[in-house]
């Protein structure tokens, strides 16, 4: 069964910085594209950013996060991580890894890992 355990979230201030790391368990891990997606209190599920299966090259953002944060993968040990910078208010959301792919298709979620941003 796939698995995703997502970590590093926390309580920050407006302007820090958090990273959020992943620990994919799948087969090929290399061979997908990944993604992070976000879940902010009373609204859907959203896509923050994917990143491919080409060694990384390819890195895609939702504009909303776009120069702020970064979308990165360590093939060699499963791992995804999600560098975040200059954070605000409305980046408050629980934080998902998965497999890049429409929301609505995908059945199998970790727990997350909640990030607040906060004065």
């Amino acid at each position: 069964q796939v698995q995703f355990v997502e970590s590093g979230g926390g309580l920050v201030h407006p302007g820090e910085s958090l990273r959020l790391s992943c620990v994919a368990s799948i087969s090929a891990f290399s061979n997908y594209y990944m993604a992070w997606y976000r879940q902010a209190p009373g609204k859907e599920r959203e896509l923050v950013a994917f990143i491919g299966s080409d060694n990384g090259r390819t890195k895609t953002y939702v504009d909303s996060v776009k120069g702020r944060f970064t979308i990165s993968r360590d093939d060699a040990k499963n791992h995804l991580y999600l560098q975040m910078d200059s954070l605000k208010y409305e980046d408050t959301a629980v934080y998902y890894c998965n497999k890049f792919g429409s929301i609505g298709l995908i059945t199998s979620w970790g727990q997350g890992t909640q990030v607040t941003v906060a004065s």
